[in-house]
């Protein structure tokens, strides 16, 4: 009868929900816990994905569920630019304290974190009066107008929604496995960190530059960290031509690294940063934070939103910082990234398919290519190897550019005998791939 029921439903999504809208896999939640979910029909699975990084304090938290149901009986929503509340202004509080920069800053919400990249880049045009945005290859920064132009990969985020937003401008990223200009770090010099400043020869002039935004670690491009001195050198060329530095740490923030944020792990600062994803712990909720002078830039009422910073989510985030700080899950997400670094790294050892293991703290991949000398990305493997992975009782995503890089996004409560059984499953699927 479950079964029966997850049928039923299944030609009722069909028919009812527009067809755009993808689905990682064909089942329904039912219940989810911690780093476990389980479906429908009663199936349990270990969850790598986390709701794409949204998952950090772990599905279900009692800390956040506990906030939401309280805030839930005072108030749900008074629009905090009708009736101000305290859960707003505590959370902005908290925000500036904790974003990296040691100067004044001010904080203010929106619901996702494309509108809080969107938003960042209105106050970087705002503040600087230039019109111009430089993002990177392979970035992602949502599925608005602004964002989607922004983002990089063609398919399946950009193909068909054209026109796109004018005075945005993309250079590379660094991308050291495929690196653009055909180098090796660190005899490369850095050369894709200061191309910027030809980049501004012969595409766009820095005084016409607003802002350059980009991701401490991609996300949807393939989770690639660059080199620990590459932020420095962006950050000093954007402060000789007063450019507003943007970090998007929608994706690597709350503690994903093994830090707070994203950018101390490069000891840099950036002007404006944008939050969202963790921050509420499934809550809609994305937040700029940045330095006071910028923020303070545009007009009363140039900034805002009817459920920006809602009540019940300001709630929840308040309690995720709490937990973070209680449990130290900075301190967990360094430990579980190690945990499985040590095993992603055994395994590359053992199949020749692992061209690459990359990332920051918890937050890690495996690029997968089907030759470890011409780097030939192995697409189909990495998607096969996602659907045994599902079918096996693992929630997996896979990513990137060619979509061959399997990510890590498990929730940072994860259990040690979890993340073996999980690490388990992908390593059988990855021999039984490897095999073919």
């Amino acid at each position: 009868m479950k079964q029966q029921n997850m049928q039923e439903l299944a030609e009722r999504r069909a028919q009812a929900v527009a067809q755009g809208v993808s689905n990682a896999n064909p089942y329904f939640a039912q219940k989810a816990q911690g780093a476990e979910v389980w479906s429908l029909e009663g199936k349990r699975y270990l969850d790598f994905a986390g709701g794409i990084g949204v998952m950090n304090v772990g599905h279900s938290n009692p800390k956040v569920v506990a906030a939401i149901q309280e805030q839930a009986e005072r108030f749900t929503h008074t629009c905090f630019n009708i009736l101000m509340y305290e859960g707003y202004v505590e959370l902005a509080e908290k925000l500036n304290q904790l974003t990296p920069g040691d100067f004044a800053k001010k904080t203010f919400f929106v619901n996702t974190g494309a509108e809080a990249v969107e938003n960042a880049v209105k106050v970087a045009r705002y503040y600087t009066k230039r019109p111009a945005v430089i993002v990177f290859d392979d970035a992602f920064h949502g599925r608005t107008l602004m964002t989607m132009t922004m983002t990089s990969k063609v398919k399946p985020y950009k193909f068909g929604f054209g026109p796109f937003a004018p005075e945005v401008h993309r250079i590379p990223f660094a991308y050291c496995y495929r690196c653009a200009y055909g180098l090796s770090y660190p005899s490369c010099g850095l050369k894709c960190a200061h191309a910027l400043e030809d980049f501004f020869l012969k595409e766009v002039a820095a005084e016409n530059t607003a802002c350059v935004v980009a991701e401490p670690v991609q996300g949807e491009g393939g989770f690639i960290v660059p080199p620990k001195e590459y932020f420095g050198i962006i950050r000093q060329i954007c402060d000789k031509h007063g450019i507003v530095m943007v970090a998007d740490e929608v994706q690597t923030g709350i503690c994903r690294t093994g830090k707070m944020f994203a950018m101390e792990h490069y000891g840099v600062a950036a002007d404006l940063t944008t939050v969202a994803k963790s921050l509420g712990a499934g809550m809609p909720l994305g937040a700029v934070v940045g330095k006071t002078e910028m923020m303070d830039a545009p007009h009363v009422g140039g900034l805002g939103g009817t459920y920006g910073g809602n009540p019940v989510s300001c709630a929840a985030a308040l309690a995720v910082l709490e937990y973070v700080k209680q449990e130290d899950l900075c301190a967990k997400a360094a430990r579980v990234g190690q945990m499985a670094r040590q095993r992603f790294e055994a395994m590359a050892e053992k199949y020749p398919l692992i061209g690459e293991v990359r990332g920051l703290g918890a937050m890690l991949a495996l690029e997968l290519v089907r030759d470890p000398k011409t780097k030939e990305p192995a697409g189909d493997e990495a998607k096969k190897l996602v659907d045994y992975c599902h079918n096996n009782g693992l929630i997996a995503l896979n990513c990137g550019r060619y979509g061959n890089i399997i990510r890590t996004l498990m929730p940072l409560v994860i259990t040690d005998d979890q993340l073996d059984e999980g690490l388990a499953i992908l390593e059988k699927g990855l021999a039984l791939v490897s095999a073919k």
